[in-house]
């Protein structure tokens, strides 16, 4: 299947599937796409057992959905949120669906040295990873 096909549900997990697809098929052009991944912080769940298992194991509200652990451009790592594209702020000042929790996680890491950035599509997240990885090395 294609990005564009995995995106068609056009949720946020469809989006971050589709741009792991995209990654994967695009390793040979930008070998360090070998080493992006996802992570498992969106899945919610009914089941408190099952959501107290997901917290002991070190699940974190607000960490992103996928990490690309590659050096560039005085950046040591780059972070995506994703979110679908109906979640795209249309006026200045909204958040587009980022939470609190996110948004601290993303000035905690930038404070590290990482790059961080909210995507509202697969096509977004895809842009910004070749435009991260076309960047000198540190």
């Amino acid at each position: 299947m294609t990005p564009e096909q995995i995106a068609k549900p056009d949720t946020e997990y469809a989006h971050q599937c589709a741009v792991m697809a995209w990654a994967s098929s695009n390793i040979g052009k930008y070998p360090e796409l070998k080493w992006y991944y996802s992570i498992q912080n969106e899945e919610k769940s009914n089941s408190a057992f099952v959501g107290g298992r997901a917290r002991a194991s070190g699940k974190k509200a607000g960490v992103s959905d996928t990490c690309l652990p590659v050096k560039r451009g005085g950046f040591s790592g780059l972070y995506i949120e994703m979110k679908k594209p109906s979640r795209k702020p249309k006026r200045k000042g909204s958040l587009g669906g980022v939470s609190e929790e996110q948004l601290e996680f993303g000035r905690f890491i930038q404070s590290q040295g990482f790059g961080f950035i909210v995507c509202y599509s697969w096509e977004e997240a895809r842009d910004i990873l070749i435009q991260y990885l076309e960047q000198k090395e540190c």
